[in-house]
């Protein structure tokens, strides 16, 4: 079992920046990959990023390259992204989740246990 607890969204302007967090616990935390997806109201769920579990390996959304970027420290049990010059359409819940294995995937049944989720909103 991995437990998941997010925190870091908000309310943010156009063009500003924000980081989420995600603290894992439960099963170790190197033994799997990490993902963010995020969600829109009226839409499906969006892979967003994802980190293998060195750190070493990461791949993101073509929505979000060069804006946004996957981190972990696995000493803290705990996956970041950072998020920069955030846009409109930016604005989700944005949910970690814990993969089955340690390699990279964007697909969401690659992963067994998910976070509840921090609302980000990003104003015009």
């Amino acid at each position: 079992q991995v437990q998941l607890v997010e925190s870091g969204g908000g309310l943010m302007q156009a063009g500003g920046s924000l980081r989420l967090s995600c603290a894992a616990s439960g099963r170790t935390f190197r033994d799997y990959a990490m993902g963010w997806f995020r969600q829109a109201p009226g839409k499906e769920r969006e892979f967003v990023a994802t980190i293998n579990w060195s750190g070493a390996v990461t791949h993101t959304a073509d929505s979000v390259k060069g804006r946004f970027t996957i981190s972990r420290d696995n000493a803290e049990n705990t996956v970041y992204l950072q998020m920069n010059s955030l846009k409109p359409e930016d604005t989700a819940v944005y949910h970690c989740a814990a993969g089955r294995g340690r390699h990279i995937t964007i697909a969401s049944d690659g992963y067994d246990y998910w976070g509840q989720g921090t609302q980000v909103t990003v104003s015009s």
